[in-house]
């Protein structure tokens, strides 16, 4: 008689093929897990000799899940993310049901970090962890949401429309008044302050340029690595910087910046909330999704 109570394989074999699954990579799951692909492939045949179906198919460069794979690999995905929430909150001793979102830096100065202030009015019981960095979030356990530019579409995380933002160029006020009635080829012969990230799905100044029907060269004369570097630099007249104006409203209404109406565009793609569904989010994290969504809903970034 088997003494798993759970009737479940070895916990090595579900965690090596987690890993595996994850990546779509033996290699890069033995990485993870500081054994050697030779050891990830022998724990995942044993599992497979286990429940007597194949869950990869093998191919020469890399391997696929099979239909019992990907629904192993669902279920266990979902279970080990609920547990690591768990075991963090006995780590921290916190009993709230903290929240930890993620955004780029900007976003989070702009945007993210005052809609917290507003929401900590509503729900001061509630810890909001933020994790801001310029380089794309993946699925991890200890983040229940991000916020993305664009769908991801190898991700089979769940993704929320925020709203689409619109694109234009905004400097100064002396800027702008120098630039009042000009053409496209004026503004390429500005100083353009162009945005280089590790994320590359944001607008660039050539794609911009692009889809206005521009069709010459655009000169890239200063480079910076921050969006808010980038709005600092056309505040004082430093050059002209691509704008999200939605999320630099604060910025326009203050008259610190000044947005080249003349010149919008829709953005490309939308802002989205991503993270893992409704039923697997703590209760403090579901109050902040549904609350950003309401304030979004009434016209506020």
């Amino acid at each position: 008689m088997s003494r798993r109570h759970y009737n479940l394989p070895p916990l090595t074999t579900l965690s090596a093929f987690e890993a595996a699954a994850r990546h779509l990579s033996f290699k890069e799951a033995a990485g993870e897990l500081s054994v050697t692909p030779g050891a990830v492939s022998h724990q995942i045949k044993a599992l497979e000799s286990e429940l007597g179906s194949a869950l990869f198919v093998r191919k020469h460069r890399g391997v696929e899940l099979t239909e019992d794979g990907q629904d192993l690999f669902e279920v266990l995905g979902s279970s080990f993310r609920q547990i690591s929430k768990v075991l963090e909150k006995i780590r921290s001793g916190d009993s709230e049901n903290p929240v930890t979102v993620g955004s780029t830096t900007a976003v989070a100065a702009l945007w993210l970090s005052p809609s917290v202030i507003r929401f900590w009015q509503d729900y001061p019981h509630v810890k909001v962890n933020q994790m801001a960095q310029d380089k794309p979030f993946s699925d991890r356990p200890d983040i229940d949401f991000f916020i993305r530019y664009g769908r991801d579409v190898n991700s089979q995380l769940n993704h929320t429309k925020l709203y689409r933002d619109t694109l234009t160029p905004v400097c100064s006020p002396e800027m702008a008044m120098e630039l009042k009635g000009a053409s496209l080829e004026d503004l390429v012969e500005r100083r353009l302050i162009h945005l280089e990230t590790q994320d590359n799905t944001w607008t660039t100044w050539p794609s911009w340029f692009h889809d206005l029907g521009y069709t010459g060269v655009v000169p890239v004369q200063s480079r910076v690595n921050s969006y808010a570097l980038a709005l600092q630099l056309a505040r004082k007249g430093a050059g002209l910087a691509l704008g999200w104006k939605r999320l630099i409203q604060p910025m326009l209404t203050s008259g610190k910046l000044v947005a080249l109406e003349e010149f919008s565009l829709p953005a490309p793609n939308n802002f989205y909330l991503v993270g893992r569904p409704d039923d697997q989010l703590t209760e403090g994290a579901l109050a902040l999704k549904n609350w950003l969504l309401d304030e979004l809903s009434g016209g506020s970034v």
